[in-house]
């Protein structure tokens, strides 16, 4: 006996049925509609990007909660015994596998009410580094560096630590780290790096968003770290690519060797 079948030897009518589920569709078409539009327009709006983007999962919220009301309004009609069966069956959905599905509900509710990113935001989950794309009631959608689409339930962030890179701001961190051997001028190496970052077009530098050069000895090279806001947080790879290629280019004409080992670049802080 199927779950629908079950509902109708209950009482509930084939039309009422049939509304329930125009309901539920009704509703993943407008929550689509709804995100499909206002990422359209906030793309040719960069600098508003984050902060328009927050209402997709608050209208999806809206929609499908709506939706809920409205499903669920024939079932509240039901007699005592009818809630009673209803509520076996929906306790028999759940320990058919339906729970992480609700497990996933919930963490898109404190998703979206506690906000510890938001959609455009740069964050790590569980491993997984990329764009916040999608925030659904489910899942959340990440864009990795390499173009993947990863999906990540949302009942993750219960049990994964979250880090954001940007939160909820267009500028972000970029560190950039380049090896030099031990025995060169590492102030004149460093001077170049700066150089490099704060000539960048990428680059975004004032009082509350500062730049800064490290350096750091290791065994047999010293590491030089520059760190240093981009403007759009989607320029983080170019960024990096244009401060190493310019500080590798004036590390060989001035003579300043780097080690044999790997030069390494962290994407993000």
């Amino acid at each position: 006996m199927t779950i629908l079948q079950a509902l109708v030897d209950l009482g509930i009518g084939q039309e009422t049925l049939t509304r329930m589920v125009g309901v539920l569709v009704a509703a993943y078409l407008a929550a689509w509609f709804v995100g499909y539009v206002l990422t359209a327009v906030v793309e040719r709006i960069p600098h508003r990007r984050i902060s328009i983007k927050i209402f997709i999962p608050i209208a999806r919220v809206l929609i499908y909660g709506t939706a809920a009301y409205l499903v669920l309004g024939p079932l509240l009609q039901l007699s005592a015994v009818q809630l009673l069966a209803v509520s076996g069956l929906f306790g028999a959905a759940l320990g058919f596998g339906l729970k992480d599905l609700f497990a996933g509900i919930i963490g898109g509710l404190v998703l979206v009410t506690e906000q510890p990113y938001q959609v455009g935001d740069k964050v790590t989950i569980d491993g997984d580094y990329g764009e916040v794309t999608d925030i659904d009631l489910r899942a959340t959608t990440l864009r990795t560096p390499d173009d993947s689409a990863v999906s990540i339930p949302n009942a993750t962030m219960f049990t994964a630590n979250v880090s954001n890179a940007n939160d909820g701001q267009p500028e972000m961190m970029v560190v950039v780290e380049l090896a030099v051997t031990a025995s060169v001028d590492v102030e004149r190496a460093s001077a170049i790096v700066e150089e490099a970052m704060v000539t960048s077009k990428y680059v975004y530098a004032d009082d509350d968003h500062r730049f800064a050069v490290l350096v750091e000895d290791e065994s047999y090279y010293r590491t030089i770290r520059g760190k240093a806001y981009v403007a759009d947080l989607r320029d983080e790879f170019a960024f990096a690519s244009d401060v190493t290629e310019r500080s590798m280019a004036a590390f060989a004409s001035e003579g300043i060797e780097i080690p044999e080992a790997p030069v390494h670049v962290s994407e993000h802080c």
